[in-house]
């Protein structure tokens, strides 16, 4: 029952879709990496790794080996699947390049289109598996200005998302990115899908027949087939702070920015503003804690107010000879606060195995 509501959400989706969305490849912003998480995905302006080819492609610059990371994560109890995979490396002492896979997807749904047969019977060997899912890879290049401190990046992606023989998309995009850093400040811009990331679909006709009645007038006709994703910001601002020889405190607070008007704690028709603060205490560089706040939404309530809420994120790590485990609890599909998720990330710098 659960997978079958599922399936109705993602199919839902193409349903309405229109040529420009103010929601649209949703999957792409949930974000990678548990350390992220613990931190609210407040790391815009210090991601320096692997998973920066994510976060801020101009990081890249602070890999000096291979890279690698991977992260699992699951919501709506398990029913829904979202993975990561990443590789990056260093060019020359200049530039750096990075490459990652993103899959997000409900598998066993159940496809009862033909439960019924021709002559009004139920026949439940007529009932058939299917996977609603996203995919996206991504190529991801920096390079190191001639300004000490300023480092460039940019993102080409490729996104395919299925929904078993039913309907399935191309799609491709690009970002553009800075970071910026001088004494213990640093400074961080992403700007994703610069150019608007184009989606074209194509829909089977013959299974849309059968399911095109199924909510009494509505559904009637094959729904649009392009759709274009809106540019999206974020811009960071962090500081590092020596509490002591061994323990470090890293500050940041960050403004997620959308070009269209949504429930953030700040919203126009121009742009809507959701902010979000994360911290982390390493100790020696070798364990360390992470805590954040974002998602601030005015929430309508039933009598039809507004209501605040937000969303608080918790993380611990440990690296030890190149190897970096870190664990979140998170809400990653930011669909209120009851629903939080374990995330698990796994990161392993090569440099320590040569």
């Amino acid at each position: 029952m659960k997978k079958s509501i599922i399936f109705l959400l993602f199919l839902s989706n193409i349903i309405v879709a229109q040529t420009t969305r103010k929601y649209s490849n949703e999957f792409l912003n949930i974000g990678v990496d548990a350390a992220a998480f613990g931190m609210s995905k407040a790391v815009v302006a210090t991601s320096n790794d692997v998973n920066s080819g994510y976060w801020n492609p101009a990081g890249l610059i602070g890999i000096e080996d291979y890279q690698g990371a991977l992260m699992h994560s699951e919501y709506f109890a398990g029913i829904g699947k979202y993975d990561y995979a990443g590789f990056a490396m260093p060019i020359d002492g200049r530039s750096a390049l990075g490459i990652s896979v993103i899959r997000f997807g409900v598998d066993d749904i159940l496809n009862t289109t033909e439960l019924i047969d021709s002559e009004g019977n139920i026949d439940y060997n007529r009932i058939s598996l299917f996977s609603a899912a996203d995919y996206a890879l991504n190529f991801s290049y920096a390079r190191q200005l001639n300004i000490e401190g300023l480092n460039i990046g940019f993102n080409s992606k490729i996104v395919h998302r299925i929904i078993g023989k039913f309907a399935s998309s191309w799609g491709f995009g690009f970002d553009a990115a800075l970071n910026y850093e001088k004494n213990s400040w640093k400074f961080g811009l992403m700007l994703r899908d610069i150019t608007t990331t184009f989606n074209t679909w194509s829909i089977n006709a013959s299974e849309f027949e059968k399911i095109k009645n199924a909510i009494p007038g509505q559904n009637q006709e094959l729904p649009e087939t392009t759709e274009l994703t809106l540019p999206k910001a974020q811009l960071g601002v962090a500081r590092n702070f020596a509490i002591t020889r061994d323990i470090n405190l890293l500050t940041e607070i960050d403004l997620n920015m959308r070009f269209t008007k949504t429930n953030d704690i700040i919203a126009s028709d121009f742009v809507s503003i959701n902010p979000a603060f994360g911290f982390q205490v390493s100790y020696i560089d070798l364990v360390f804690l992470r805590g954040g706040i974002g998602n601030l939404q005015n929430e309508t309530q039933f009598d039809g107010s507004k209501q605040l809420v937000l969303q608080p994120n918790f993380g611990v790590g440990f690296k030890y000879k190149g190897i970096q485990i870190d664990y979140a609890l998170t809400n990653i599909a930011n669909v209120g606060n009851a629903l939080y998720s374990n995330v698990f990330s796994l990161k392993v710098d090569f440099d320590y195995f040569r």
